[in-house]
């Protein structure tokens, strides 16, 4: 099982991060009986770039906390950290929902993996 921690949201402005604050439901929730671990591994031109290029491909390109956040309450998210615990994957990102709400998950992963960020993604 790969080891993997929780760490400050890098990417978030304060207004972003209050919104998705407000609007993430805690996980294990009751009705939340289907989850999804996806592990990422990040390409190393991803990492040789500044954060602030980063952030451009993550947010205003790709505008994956927007999207997330449109998905929510039903698909609620956690994102792990691996790269510093020298695991095969740079990230593990958590999803849980209800069974009704499986369609609705896979869009999600459909628009992500359509971003300009998931080019950047080893598949």
């Amino acid at each position: 099982m790969p080891r993997s921690f929780t760490s400050n949201i890098r990417y978030a402005k304060r207004d972003e991060l209050n919104t998705l604050q407000a609007i993430q439901p805690e996980l294990n929730r009751a009705e939340a009986v289907c989850a999804v671990l996806i592990p990422i591994k990040k390409s190393a031109q991803w990492w040789e770039m500044a954060q602030d290029e980063r952030r451009a491909i993550f947010e205003e390109e790709s505008h994956h906390t927007a999207t997330g956040l449109e998905y929510l309450p039903g698909v609620a998210r956690r994102l792990l950290h691996c790269w510093d615990l020298g695991e095969p994957s740079d990230f593990l990102t958590w999803s849980e929902f209800a069974p009704e709400y499986t369609q609705v998950f896979d869009e999600l992963l459909l628009r992500m993996r359509a971003s300009k960020e998931w080019q950047y993604v080893w598949a």
